[in-house]
């Protein structure tokens, strides 16, 4: 059975984006403080994938 990680980190945004592992990190803040701005709990050093997809790709409009 895969294993379905609704968690993107720091190493899977810089290689996706193509950026070092510092700023993924400095880009994930970010994400997050939306989040918790927002009202929903955050991981530190963590960005859920489905809100990853929708700020930087657009998705789910």
């Amino acid at each position: 059975m895969d294993k379905i990680n609704y968690m993107m980190t720091a190493d899977e945004v810089a290689e996706e984006l193509g950026i070092s592992k510092g700023h993924a990190y400095k880009l994930i803040r970010t994400l997050n403080e939306e989040l918790d701005q927002a009202g929903y709990l955050t991981v530190a050093g963590k960005v859920p994938r489905a809100y990853w997809e929708k700020k930087i790709f657009g998705y789910g409009d």
